[in-house]
């Protein structure tokens, strides 16, 4: 089993930053992809970024060139630096993990853009 805890999210003006971590622990393989999702009131979950095993990234076009994905292996943490946030982005933010044949969501952090 598979743990993941979100942190970091909170109350942000427009234009203002946030980072958001998510920590795995437990029985982790060495060979595992880890993304972002995000969840509005109203509105289905989507995909923000994702990072695979080897490091490369990927960005919904929304958020290209704002955010970043980036993970620490070491400490089996990925990190979501968000820049230039706009009142859209407001959303509950999941962290997810995916191995060979399981995925792993963690417990959400919401992110409101508001002034």
């Amino acid at each position: 089993q598979v743990q993941l805890v979100e942190s970091g999210g909170g109350l942000v003006q427009p234009g203002g930053s946030l980072r958001l971590s998510c920590a795995a622990s437990g029985s982790i393989s060495s060979v595992y992809s880890m993304g972002w999702y995000r969840q509005a009131p109203g509105k289905q979950r989507e995909w923000v970024a994702g990072i695979s095993s080897g490091g490369s990234t990927g960005y919904a076009e929304s958020v290209k060139g704002r955010f970043t994905i980036s993970r620490d292996n070491a400490k089996n943490t990925v990190y979501l630096q968000m820049n230039n946030l706009k009142p859209e982005d407001t959303a509950v933010y999941y962290c997810k993990l995916a191995g060979v044949g399981v995925t792993f969501w963690g417990q959400g952090t919401q992110v409101t853009v508001s002034s």
